[in-house]
């Protein structure tokens, strides 16, 4: 709710300035072009209505603002975030006086206040009001600034728009200021002629002497609450960080850490993270809003709160797995372990994405093909006639996978890996898996027959086949993620088909493939083969030289 009321009070104000500022700009052409847009802004913020929105919107910005202060564990803040929270907080202390001295002087006067009327009074104050008014322009511009940025660069036509947007955001600000140095300079001029002044002025000089003590009062007044303010903002916060300290934290079990890291309890996670000076990605400053801060938890997952609305839409965008949660809003309060799933490089781009490793654990059939003699082919043909060949080779497999229902996992160098099972039961991915391993043998004595007289010595390929449970789902770098399959059954098949070589046959299919494919191992080599990283010291599979016999 908070973040909604911050963004609607933002735009609201950024509606104003604006305009406001292109108003400014208007002093390159005259003093009567300035009043003149002026009149026409007088109609939107002028009346009863208009003034509610912008001076509600101003003081609602302000009080979110310290309450977004109080909120924050720690005030260690990127340069960014750091220049609007500190612009955010001046620009009350510098834009109240001006305030003052326009609109709520035009309410007590009853008279309006034009363009002349300010930069009179603008030039009469000398350097330091004229310095003053310039800074507010560039404190209040950038802080605006850097908050649209924040609001619009998830929207996907931002990347398109910033060679118009960029330019935009620098010319505006500068054309405004020397629209208002050529006012300045006009007023300089009409300023010598004490009958206009005193005209000008009238007004303001025939109201009541307790209205000048009142408009010094509630300047002065203005200034101290809102000091006030910030004072006690900063001094609740510290108390309430002394509070949470005493009264529980938890511990954090983070990648490449020796040590768990220690938070109060309602201290986020990524709030932690950064405090403990770890690079983690969190593009959008911990607004729920980018994802790239997101983590797998490993541990704890069981005492964590359920995701907010907030959390839970942006993890939604994604597709995310339960075991996923944005760091930037977990608020643990028991002990946990958890696992970055994006660099901390990650870019808006990559938050869109479902990058890391990103998966559930299930039932699987991996395969792994691998050209034989590679190496000897490189070393009797030129590199481009290789590259051809293993074109052709990999096109005639990823034509089998396609015709059998697998999926093209991953390519290395010669060899490839394709994951069976994924829609279906267990035992249909087992035979939809040999299936392929004849299908690809089938292809590549078809491949031979057509190379014949390009090739030396036929090609010769490899294939191992294992099942059981695997992490399967999106993986690997934010740029270029793929579907994929990581896991101890997936490091077997690999191994498996690295044993077609010792026992010189095409195919190496472990034992539970065989036995929920239902196949007739009569006849088949039986063989105990060692795996490393098993428990069992051997593994049993079933050899085959010739796998578009087998009969699945």
């Amino acid at each position: 709710m908070t973040a909604k009321l911050r963004l609607a009070t933002g735009i609201i104000l950024a509606s104003y300035l604006i305009p406001h500022l292109v108003n400014h700009s208007l002093g390159l052409v005259s003093l009567a072009a300035m009043d003149a847009m002026h009149e026409w802004m007088a109609l939107v913020w002028g009346n009863p209505l208009g003034g509610v929105l912008l001076f509600g919107s101003l003081i609602v910005h302000f009080l979110l603002a310290l309450e977004a202060i109080y909120r924050r564990n720690h005030l260690r803040l990127r340069l960014r975030d750091g220049v609007q929270l500190v612009f955010g907080l001046l620009v009350p202390l510098l834009i109240m006086r001006h305030m003052v001295a326009t609109r709520i002087t035009a309410e007590l006067i009853g008279s309006p206040i034009t363009y002349p009327h300010v930069l009179t009074a603008i030039w009469n104050g000398g350097w330091f009001v004229i310095s003053k008014q310039t800074a507010l322009v560039v404190v209040v511009w950038i802080h605006a600034a850097i908050g649209l940025h924040h609001w619009i660069r998830f929207k996907p036509w931002y990347r398109r728009a910033v060679p118009v947007l960029y330019p935009a955001a620098v010319l505006l600000p500068v054309l405004a200021l020397l629209g208002f140095f050529r006012g300045l300079a006009d007023t300089a001029v009409q300023v010598e002629d004490k009958e206009f002044v005193a005209f000008l002025f009238a007004a303001r000089r025939a109201a009541p002497p307790e209205i000048d003590a009142l408009l010094l009062r509630l300047d002065n007044d203005v200034l101290f609450v809102m000091g006030g303010m910030l004072a006690l903002t900063l001094a609740a916060r510290q108390i309430r960080r002394l509070y949470r300290s005493r009264h529980g934290v938890y511990r954090i079990t983070y990648p490449g850490r020796a040590a768990a890291l220690v938070a109060p309890i309602g201290q986020t996670v990524l709030e932690a993270i950064h405090l403990a000076a770890i690079p983690h990605a969190s593009v959008c400053g911990g607004r729920a809003r980018c994802t790239t801060c997101r983590v797998r938890v490993s541990r704890g997952l069981e005492h964590l709160p359920e995701p907010l609305p907030l959390e839970r839409g942006a993890l939604a965008c994604i597709k995310a797995s339960p075991q996923v949660r944005l760091a930037c809003q977990l608020r643990p309060r028991h002990d946990l372990a958890v696992v970055p799933l994006l660099p901390s490089y990650a870019t808006v781009q990559d938050g869109r994405r479902p990058g890391g490793v990103e998966g559930q654990e299930r039932h699987v059939t991996a395969l792994f093909a691998d050209l034989r003699g590679s190496t000897a082919l490189g070393h009797a043909r030129m590199p481009y006639d290789v590259v051809f060949v293993l074109n052709q080779f990999f096109a005639e497999m990823a034509e089998a996978l396609n015709a059998t229902g697998g999926h093209y996992a991953q390519f290395a160098g010669d060899g490839l890996m394709a994951l069976y099972g994924l829609k279906g039961t267990p035992a249909d991915g087992c035979r939809d898996a040999l299936r392929g391993a004849a299908d690809m043998a089938a292809r590549l004595d078809r491949l031979n027959a057509t190379l014949k007289t390009e090739l030396a010595q036929p090609l010769r390929m490899g294939i191992g086949i294992h099942t059981g449970l695997a992490i399967v789902g999106t993986m690997g770098p934010p740029a270029q993620p793929i579907f994929s399959a990581i896991g101890d059954n997936i490091n077997v098949a690999a191994r498996l088909e690295s044993e077609t070589k010792r026992l010189g046959v095409t195919l190496v299919m472990s034992e539970a493939v065989a036995t929920l494919a239902g196949v007739d191992v009569a006849g088949l080599a039986r063989h105990q083969v060692e795996v490393r990283g098993r428990e069992r010291d051997t593994f049993a599979v079933y050899a085959v030289d010739l796998p578009e016999t087998l009969k699945v």
